[in-house]
């Protein structure tokens, strides 16, 4: 707020900023994003950054009338940038992997966005892991594996290791839910060592991920 106020009565919470105030994305390191409905670039100001966008002018607004024309509201009585405006603000902000992150949070909160939908595929998520096993020097693992009556993403199957990589978009369900887990307790009970990383581990933790791999693996020859 008091960055807001700062910058003037028609200014408002936006970018990553705004994407925290609104529980699309976690807590983010770097200055305070707030927009100015005025013409004219991006000026840093010190412990913020100040966008001005024209288009954050509301175009029948009543003299001291609420502001809620579908591009600014309020949050916990903070002006703000609207949902989808803050998501649309995001791209060119932070990762594109933070701005699918916001988008999906933003479905579950019931927000219908345009555009096209910005999850991870499952051949995102094999290529995002198969470089960090480049990256780590990790051996090369076969890719969807046949295990009995089970596919798994990942194999070592020398060293009895399976990696499944697990994304939001596909184990929302309930039946998804329950093979995952009959897939995992047959899979230990013929001796392999079954781990699970999510997306956000893959993006955010990819040493963890390959250390854990790594002790996984030379497990095999003690």
């Amino acid at each position: 707020m008091a960055a807001v106020l700062a910058c003037g009565k028609r200014a408002v919470l936006s970018h990553g900023s705004a994407a925290v105030l609104w529980g699309l994305l976690r807590p983010l390191d770097g200055p305070i994003h707030v927009s100015v409905p005025t013409a004219a670039g991006v000026k840093t100001r010190r412990g913020g950054c100040l966008h001005r966008s024209p288009s954050l002018s509301p175009s029948s607004l009543p003299p001291g009338g609420r502001r809620h024309d579908g591009k600014v509201t309020f949050r916990d009585g903070i002006p703000v940038t609207s949902v989808k405006r803050t998501i649309d603000d995001l791209d060119g902000c932070v990762p594109p992997y933070l701005v699918g992150r916001a988008r999906r949070q933003a479905e579950l909160m019931g927000v219908r966005l345009a555009g096209p939908e910005r999850k991870r595929t499952r051949s995102d998520l094999e290529d995002l892991f198969l470089s960090i096993c480049r990256r780590q020097r990790l051996p090369p693992p076969e890719v969807n594996a046949k295990l009995g009556r089970w596919e798994v993403d990942f194999l070592w199957r020398e060293q009895r290791v399976a990696v499944e990589t697990d994304s939001f978009a596909y184990h929302r369900g309930s039946v998804a839910f329950e093979s995952d887990h009959a897939r995992d307790l047959d899979l230990r009970s013929a001796g392999y060592a079954v781990l699970r990383f999510t997306e956000r581990q893959l993006e955010e933790e990819p040493g963890r991920v390959a250390s854990d791999v790594a002790r996984a693996l030379a497990a095999f020859g003690s």
